[in-house]
């Protein structure tokens, strides 16, 4: 970790999270205990169980202190645990406490075997819940000796370093055949514990394997899963496989000269005997290519010269020629205001036009290629103002950017404060869920009420990353108040309290001619005291009272080690080219949720840090992929496969891309290129804020970004979308004001009019980006012949091809 100039930290050498989120293989430390249902069999042992690690695992694994049962926020029956288990000091003043129960004591000691809590599980009483064991298991065993020793509170809380799972990789070769886990639990004293019995286990697809409370694994069909074991803290995962059954299948080679994604996909794909896709046609790869990387259709013109050129590398530089186009960080600046939640109703004043400096202000860092490590530090660190300057120069500065004739550009700024200045950013708790999500993919919110039982955080975990963002804060300066007074008495503007007002839309004129107005700022206040917080388990913080709190965020995420940080953002890249992320949802980076391909995620996260966050070396990494430029035609064996990236998933174009398609499609053939070049009128570059919300963007799923989920972009087809396509005013109109089918107009009346094949031939390349097969062409000439005008007969056409799927989709 980076040395801290700012503040004092301690990054412990065992860090829970860290070491607990899955390990596996053998071990060269002494032999475990032997499994609790072995050590317990016999009433008679003398060992003493302990509350943390025996005797909350088993009421979990129980179902005791789930959310029907007593893990509700209602209890049960006047006895309520803490939800899953994780709360040791609630659960145990829970179980010795006096119970209303006119039947006994929850806790009997001076009676052990007359205590609630074995009677009711064992039905020697009436229990809700039924019968949870009977009195001759190690279950009751264990119970009934830990209340005759005392029934003592594990004292201090206890730290799990990690769970060991075996073993390593479950391969299956046919239905039914079974497998036995073994968890053994590392504890932070070196005490290692076989914990198989008191774990609960979750097959993520039970159609591959199920497990059962005892950990033994069942094939139940052919593919790909992972089992997770559920511990005290820790989650360890075991991926199960069954491979194809095909005659067919011949592996492929792995060699040398094999990029390392391919080496890393392929490797799997020969585990599971699934013959990947063939490569995609040149047409193919261009279209996906461009759309993937620019958010743009090639024109007919680029679509023929690809295809004519014969050069071997001529993808690679297609590749780099899609990258150092200006579209290319226009497009991808959507994406990053995507991922870091960029919402124009959730700004604090003039919403619009805050999201377009937003948005500005991300792409021209992307067209300077700026690292993402740095471009993300320019926002988490981000203040209204430099120290240097004076509240009325920045009010001066900040409506400068307003001017009709500005003398400098938002995005020229070295900071971006407005993803701190949204509404949902005000309170702690808000910030640091929002964060989690956009920077590290990971999902805190249940963590805020409980600890969620498939998912690591704690809801102490919770708070101390919240109390970062406490003093995080958009107002006005206590010492700055008297000027932001007279500048707003100045424009007339009307204050309600000490934190000034929001700006209305109805200033944006005064602004434009020149005016200056008082604008509330991003700042940090001081700290009431220094105190020492835990950083999501990766050790913890001195924050003194001057620093800024977001500052050792900043460094950790920056820590080649840091576990999510790259991870988060190389995922949610990948999944923009292939629909599933390699950890899918891209933003649940749990272990309870494993990488399909923990290797190539591990490779490419760590080259992509080692490359200097260099974004454009990550997209040409991916693109230049066999694994990305594999057809969407499936193999013999591979229709099904979902996951494992042996061919292209057909995938929808994004809201923004099929608005903008639409009108280069129709364009007329000296504006084709002007219209994909000028950014300004384009929904997937400056009119991407401006259209956010509308009716065309709503149907084709472009997110608000009002909530913490990748899944708010929805890119998949629907009727809805059918219907706006063959139906709406906007087609309508595109295609009645069409400059090429005017063009076709001009030319019928001159008599000069291109041939009817030249006309269907240009009409596939511009909408599916391909040559039209010979029966495409021979039927379409015949339906232009029959219509009353040719213009008339390709305007239908295009109306047409608009509506055909292969327009829709990326293939």
């Amino acid at each position: 970790m980076r040395e801290p100039k700012m503040y004092a930290s301690a990054v412990k050498p065992g860090l829970v999270f860290l070491l607990s989120l899955v390990t596996f293989g053998g071990s060269a430390d002494a032999e475990p205990l032997p499994p609790a249902n072995q050590r317990f069999q016999s009433a008679e042992t003398e060992e003493v169980p302990e509350f943390q690690r025996h005797v909350v695992p088993l009421l979990g694994r129980l179902g005791c202190n789930g959310r029907n049962c007593h893990g509700s926020f209602q209890g049960r029956g006047d006895f309520r645990l803490s939800l899953f288990g994780y709360d040791f000091e609630m659960d145990h003043e829970g179980l010795v406490a006096d119970a209303s129960d006119s039947v006994g004591k929850r806790i009997d000691q001076s009676e052990p075997a007359n205590s609630l809590i074995l009677r009711k599980p064992s039905l020697e009483i009436d229990h809700e819940g039924g019968r949870r064991f009977t009195q001759n298991s190690w279950e009751y065993h264990l119970l009934h000796r830990w209340i005759k020793t005392g029934a003592k509170k594990s004292a201090p809380s206890q730290e799990l370093l990690r769970l060991e799972v075996q073993p390593k990789e479950m391969l299956f070769s046919q239905q039914n055949q079974t497998s036995q886990l073994q968890v053994v639990a590392v504890w932070q004293n070196g005490d290692r514990e076989d914990v198989t019995p008191l774990c609960r286990f979750r097959t993520n697809d039970d159609s591959v394997a199920v497990v059962d409370r005892n950990g033994e694994v069942t094939s139940t069909g052919e593919g790909d899963t992972h089992v997770i074991a559920f511990y005290d803290n820790g989650i360890g995962s075991v991926p199960v496989m069954r491979a194809q059954t095909s005659s067919r299948f011949v592996p492929v080679e792995i060699g040398p000269e094999m990029a390392p994604i391919d080496r890393f996909v392929v490797t799997k794909l020969n585990k599971l005997n699934i013959t990947p896709s063939q490569q995609c046609t040149d047409s193919e790869f261009l279209r996906r290519a461009s759309i993937d990387l620019t958010g743009t259709l090639p024109t007919s013109q680029e679509v023929r010269e690809f295809l004519a050129d014969t050069d071997r590398d001529k993808r690679l530089r297609k590749i780099d020629e899609l990258l150092s186009r200006p579209a290319y960080a226009a497009w991808w600046a959507n994406k990053l205001c995507d991922f870091t939640g960029c919402n124009p109703q959730q700004q604090a004043e003039l919403g619009q036009e805050l999201s377009v400096q937003w948005y500005g202000w991300i792409k021209t860092r992307l067209d300077e290629n700026l690292p993402y490590d740095e471009l993300v530090r320019k926002v988490v660190l981000a203040r209204g103002r430099s120290p240097q300057q004076s509240y009325e120069e920045f009010a001066r500065e900040t409506s400068g950017y307003f001017r009709d004739d500005p003398s400098a550009q938002f995005s020229d700024r070295e900071t971006m404060p407005h993803y701190w200045t949204r509404r949902s950013m005000q309170k702690p708790e808000q910030a640091a869920e929002a964060f989690a999500h956009n920077f590290l993919g990971i999902r805190l919110q249940c963590a805020q009420c409980h600890k969620h039982p498939f998912a690591a955080w704690t809801q102490n975990d919770y708070r101390n990353f919240s109390r970062f963002f406490e003093n995080v804060t958009f107002g006005i300066r206590p010492e700055d108040r008297d000027a932001y007074q007279r500048i707003a008495k100045r424009v007339g503007m009307s204050l309600r309290g000490d934190e000034g007002s929001p700006i209305r839309n109805d200033a944006l004129r005064k602004l434009s001619a020149g005016t200056v107005y008082p604008w509330r700022e991003l700042y940090i206040k001081q700290r009431s005291e220094a105190e020492e917080l835990n950083l999501l388990r990766s050790g913890t913080v001195e924050l003194r009272r001057e620093t800024d709190p977001r500052q050792p965020i900043m460094d950790w995420m920056r820590d080649p080690n840091n576990p999510w940080f790259a991870k988060a953002f190389v995922n949610r890249v990948w999944a923009s080219y292939f629909q599933n992320g390699i950890v899918d949802p891209p933003d649940d980076l749990n272990p309870a949720n494993p990488p399909t391909h923990p290797e190539l995620l591990a490779w490419l996260s760590n080259s992509f840090v080692e490359n200097g966050y260099d974004i454009k070396w990550l997209h040409r990494q991916i693109v230049s992929s066999d694994t990305y430029q594999r057809s969407w035609r499936p193999s013999h064996n591979n229709r099904e496969d979902q996951k494992n990236f042996s061919r292209q998933i057909p995938r929808r174009m994004p809201a923004e891309v099929v608005y903008d398609s639409v009108k280069q499609v129709v364009a007329a053939s000296d504006q084709a290129e002007e219209v994909r070049a000028d950014l300004t009128r384009r929904a997937s570059g400056h009119l991407s804020m401006r259209l956010a919300g509308t009716y065309a963007m709503r149907v084709f799923g472009k997110p608000e970004r009002a909530v913490n989920c990748d899944c708010e972009r929805n890119n998949h087809p629907t009727l809805l979308q059918a219907v706006f396509l063959q139906n709406d005013p906007i087609i309508e109109q595109r295609l009645e004001n069409s400059g090429w089918v005017q063009e076709m107009k001009d030319q019928e009346a001159e008599g000069n009019l291109q041939s009817h094949r030249k006309l269907v031939s240009e009409a596939w390349l511009r909408a599916l980006g391909r040559p039209a097969n010979r029966s495409e062409i021979e039927q379409s000439v015949q339906f232009v012949q029959q219509a009353e005008s040719v213009a008339a007969g390709m305007q239908d056409l295009l109306w047409s091809l608009l509506n055909t799927k292969e327009f829709l989709l990326i293939k």
